[in-house]
């Protein structure tokens, strides 16, 4: 993916000041604070407002931030596994070594996002809309991206192993540095998605092909 990706718009770390967060209340609005080392827990509310926010070494648990709203906000070192983040608006965010271990994103909307270095093994992006998201060595075993549009999205050097595409077009989305053994695709998606030619094996049986080898020859 070509399309250029801008980045939180953070000038001073320096200039955020640092805050705890115990609970959360729908329609908040939280704005240019650190938060870090923290651990936010067995919260329910929507559309909470996070700008230009940090959070560092944060654990979220047991919760759900149904719509939440992050805008020039970085996440680095925190874990959000399983939390409920359903029709997120995402904006200029980065998420750098997080734990996004079945976190519910779908029918999150996802603009200039970058994730990076993180684990979303069984993270779920199903009916999501992504406007330019890269996601650079992720581990994404299973992840499910059941019909999102991806027409604004890359994956460099990630493991999207036995991940869901089923119903998303794969045209121009480049896979080739990705590692997998086997994807769940649509054949009539697969049009014009980038692969390696080692990786052709994989959709080899999707097409009802069987290879033989050269021993077999």
């Amino acid at each position: 993916m070509s399309n250029k990706i801008d980045p939180p718009k953070i000038t001073e770390e320096n200039a955020l000041l640092p805050q705890q967060i115990h609970t959360l209340q729908s329609k908040e609005e939280i704005s240019h604070c650190l938060i870090s080392d923290s651990l936010i827990e067995y919260q329910e509310a929507d559309r909470v407002s996070f700008d230009k926010v940090i959070f560092r070494n944060v654990t979220v648990t047991e919760s759900t931030l149904h719509a939440i709203e992050l805008t020039d906000v970085i996440f680095e070192n925190c874990d959000l596994s399983n939390v409920n983040f359903s029709d997120a608006f995402v904006h200029r965010t980065e998420f750098r070594n997080c734990k996004l271990i079945g976190t519910d994103f779908s029918r999150g909307r996802f603009q200039n996002v970058r994730i990076v270095d993180c684990i979303g093994d069984f993270a779920s992006f199903r009916f999501g809309k992504f406007k330019g998201t890269v996601f650079t060595n992720c581990r994404l075993v299973s992840s499910d991206y059941y019909q999102a549009e991806l027409t604004h999205i890359g994956f460099s050097e990630c493991d999207i192993d036995q991940a869901t595409f089923a119903g998303c077009r794969l045209k121009e989305i480049d896979l080739s540095d990705c590692s997998f053994t086997g994807l769940h695709v649509d054949i009539e998606d697969l049009a014009g998605c980038i692969i390696s030619a080692e990786q052709a094996a994989s959709f080899a049986g999707l097409l009802g092909l069987v290879i033989k080898t050269d021993t077999e020859l």
